[in-house]
């Protein structure tokens, strides 16, 4: 409710602050849900006090200059640009839980690369949708700043994550195939046929770190 605190502080009630705030807490209670339901393991590991710090001070922490733009500088963004971010939050949201509710319970019944489902045509789904979330925040505040924090993170950690994972992945005598059907990020459309899940190892779809 940090959002809505500062709003309150300022006394700013803008459509564009209520709508971040609608956006961006909803997504707390859609990643607080996602975690009773099919929590990521990756985010159990134990982890350092000063891993931790650096991890709010160089990723976590930087998400919230979006919303500190759009109540002090009281940005009012035009109708049309509320509209899109609602509907690219919305797509976004549907394709990380989606993605990650897939791989959690298609895991628990057997291990394998998964290539159906929200993998069919994209590698990873749900690095997409975190990215179009956080997309949707920062294209409302009018503002380049938070460009350059989602830069940062799909370029320092959301990238480096990915391609580990495909190397890791590539061992596997189905993955050639996946390849050639699916895009790297985004959905590749037409041809092929949405495979199957089969092969042994690690899931493509776990992320070894995640920002949100």
């Amino acid at each position: 409710f940090f959002v809505l605190a500062l709003m309150a502080a300022y006394d700013v009630w803008t459509a564009t602050a209520w709508v971040y705030f609608g956006l961006h807490g909803s997504y707390g209670l859609l990643w607080l849900l996602k975690d009773r339901l099919f929590p990521d393991p990756n985010w159990e590991k134990r982890t350092t006090f000063g891993g931790a710090v650096m991890a709010w001070v160089l990723v976590l922490g930087l998400y919230w200059l979006a919303p500190v733009l759009i109540v002090v500088n009281r940005v009012e963004a035009p109708t049309w640009l509320l509209g899109v971010a609602i509907m690219v939050y919305a797509l976004g949201a549907v394709s990380m839980m989606g993605s990650d509710a897939q791989k959690y319970f298609v895991l628990r019944a057997r291990r394998g690369l998964i290539t159906d489902g929200f993998f069919a045509r994209v590698r990873h789904p749900n690095y997409l949708g975190e990215m179009m979330l956080y997309g949707s925040f920062a294209a409302l505040t009018l503002h380049w700043a938070p460009w350059l924090v989602l830069a940062w993170v799909w370029l320092g950690v959301f990238l480096p994550n990915m391609l580990r994972k495909e190397a890791s992945m590539a061992r596997y005598p189905e993955w050639r195939s996946y390849v050639a059907r699916t895009g790297f990020l985004l959905p590749r459309l037409g041809g092929g046929s949405s495979g199957r899940q089969g092969g042994a190892g690690s899931d493509l779809g776990s992320r070894d770190a995640r920002s949100s």
